[in-house]
């Protein structure tokens, strides 16, 4: 690190869990954060913040007013504009030494697992079951960390998945169909509701990549925040999970 690192940084090294060695571990991480929008914009903006070399932003959608009201990496005067460009210039100006590689568009099939794969840790910060299962697959396959967000009307919850032999995964929670798909379009959503979640979830990445504290691993956190009360509900491997229990890792 340089001087002017050093000082950029100097608040998160003094912490003993991180120091120095942690430091340049994020300095020299890749993460593939999916979803610009309430999630992803606090886990992007934080994740550069601290220092974490290189992001990959995944996001086919566009800026639009009523998103405002949440997705803080983006303004008024990009409405119309790409998630992923806005979001790459909220980036930069907080720190330019952020490395941004952009996907206006969504990964599927081969193109996802390479980007699964390349990443030290993947941030899922989407709205629908269809991602999020394709993103547990192929974490699952490639053996790389999963950190999970979600949150709807004034409910949240976190989990991180190893994606390692005999973990849970995220279909051991939720089986093969899932539930079904709420947005924040049809059900509503608490503005700082997902500030609270992204948040967790960069704090969360940014534990797997330093090797700090304890992750979430094996826990899913709850959020009622109407009535800012937390449940943490242990997780367990599913034997008959058709994604790790098929695949004998379960």
């Amino acid at each position: 690190m340089n001087d002017q690192q050093l000082l950029r940084y100097s608040r998160q090294i003094m912490l003993p869990a991180i120091d120095f060695t942690g430091q340049e571990r994020l300095l020299s991480s890749r993460v593939l954060i999916v979803g610009l929008g309430g999630l992803g914009s606090p886990v992007a903006m934080y994740l550069a913040a601290a220092g974490v070399g290189e992001l990959v932003l995944v996001d086919f959608d566009r800026v639009d007013l009523s998103n405002l009201q949440r997705q803080i990496a983006h303004d008024s005067e990009r409405i119309g504009m790409l998630k992923v460009d806005s979001a790459e210039q909220t980036i930069t100006r907080l720190n330019p030494e952020c490395r941004v590689r952009k996907f206006a568009a969504r990964l599927e099939g081969t193109a996802l697992t390479e980007q699964v794969d390349a990443a030290d840790v993947v941030v899922d910060c989407s709205d629908n079951f269809t991602t999020r299962f394709a993103l547990n697959d192929a974490c699952v396959a490639t053996r790389t960390a999963l950190v999970s967000g979600a949150a709807i009307r004034t409910e949240g919850q976190i989990s991180v998945f190893s994606g390692q032999p005999g973990a849970p995964c995220y279909r051991c929670l939720y089986g093969a169909g899932g539930e079904l798909d709420e947005t924040c379009s049809q059900n509503g959503v608490l503005a700082p509701l997902v500030g609270i979640i992204g948040s967790m979830q960069a704090i969360e990445t940014i534990k797997l990549l330093t090797g700090a504290g304890n992750p979430l691993l094996g826990r899913l956190i709850l959020l009622d925040a109407l009535q800012m009360e937390w449940q943490s509900v242990k997780l367990r491997a599913d034997p008959k999970c058709p994604v790790c229990g098929q695949r004998g890792v379960g």
